[in-house]
């Protein structure tokens, strides 16, 4: 599997999810570990019934690592836009756009999705980069009629997999079928705000409630067939779907089209933080580098192993990798940073424990 560590030093800081908190209490606790900025249940089933459910099935997993800050005040569209990377202002209303947050040299500092419903915005970021993010976002309010507001008191569960629909409808909840827009609906009692996020294998759901019905929204799940899936699972599904993670696949000393997630970059939407890098490399027609999935044959490598070329000479890095369980076996795939020249051709590289190649395509299973 990947390594979902964090440093040891943030492991005692990372807080538990509501639904992982829920679960300690459980007859059959699961063992928990740090996951995007908090403790989360590490496997909620056999791992092969994991994969299966979300691959073929539905998957109920948590998503309590992430957090909401609504973008309030009389500035707050041509503020957000000048901050991030995908449009704002030509949002739909109840749609979302994934966004990448620069600095001044065009440096990739974090990640992020806008949500826009009606004339409100909402940011969801992960734990990990949320105290990040916000000191970066907060310096830049400066004459600007704008305030971050944290959104407390709910959390996330995930519902992902291509039969997420038909959970959805047993349960009474609607369904989405467009990728990135969300709604909001009155259910047994709660306030519950449906999203439907990117997806490359299967359809991603969030489902957000009061955290005190969390329990009650995942009993729900539950029964209406979703299999519980812990996170060792969900990271091993995110690197064979070729999502990348900031802190993981893009780090801080990217480069925006770097990352090859030109789905995140609006070229014509006006001015932001660190545009003009990104229109000067776009003008240029190239970088050195690009983050592409890779298939493996051989031992899961660790973050930063390096990848070679038949003449020995370095064709790129490993940001992430894992392995997969599947019915048939096991396939191991990774995300890797590529130098451009390497990319040429179809020729395999190869790493201390086996060989990589570049896939064309996200995978079939």
């Amino acid at each position: 599997m990947s390594d979902l560590s964090i440093p040891q030093e943030h492991v005692a800081e990372a807080p538990a999810t509501p639904l992982a908190a829920l679960l300690a209490h459980s007859p059959a606790p699961p063992e928990l570990a740090p996951y995007r900025g908090a403790q989360t249940p590490l496997r909620l089933d056999a791992e092969a019934r994991e994969t299966a459910a979300l691959l073929a099935g539905v998957a109920a997993h948590d998503l309590g690592w992430m957090r909401r800050v609504a973008v309030r005040g009389e500035d707050r569209f041509r503020w957000l836009s000048g901050m991030v990377t995908n449009t704002v202002n030509d949002l739909p209303g109840n749609s979302g756009a994934w966004n990448l947050v620069l600095n001044a040299q065009g440096r990739i500092q974090g990640d992020l999705t806008v949500w826009r419903e009606g004339d409100n915005l909402e940011l969801d970021i992960a734990a990990d980069q949320y105290e990040r993010l916000m000191t970066h976002l907060n310096r830049f309010i400066i004459m600007d009629d704008v305030e971050l507001v944290p959104l407390g008191g709910e959390a996330a569960l995930g519902l992902t997999g291509p039969r997420a629909a038909e959970v959805l409808a047993r349960v009474g909840l609607p369904t989405l079928s467009t990728e990135l827009t969300c709604t909001r609906v009155e259910w047994n009692g709660m306030d519950l705000r449906v999203e439907r996020g990117f997806g490359v294998v299967a359809a991603h759901y969030g489902l957000w409630a009061p955290e005190a019905q969390i329990g009650k929204l995942w009993k729900y799940l539950r029964t209406a067939g979703a299999t519980p899936v812990g996170s060792a699972s969900l990271e091993a599904f995110r690197i064979a779907e070729g999502i990348p993670a900031y802190g993981v696949d893009i780090v801080e000393r990217d480069l925006p089209q770097e990352t090859s997630q030109m789905h995140a970059l609006n070229f014509s939407k006006g001015c932001y933080l660190g545009q003009e890098i990104v229109e000067r490399i776009r003008s240029r027609g190239n970088v050195h580098k690009h983050l592409r999935q890779l298939e493996l044959t051989g031992c899961v490598p660790a973050p930063g192993t390096e990848l070679k070329r038949e003449d020995g000479t370095v064709a790129g890095e490993i940001r992430s990798a894992a392995e997969l369980a599947l019915g048939s076996g096991t396939r191991v795939f990774a995300l890797g940073m590529i130098r451009a020249e390497a990319e040429l051709g179809a020729e395999p590289f190869t790493y201390a424990a086996g060989t990589a190649r570049l896939l064309p395509a996200p995978p079939s299973f």
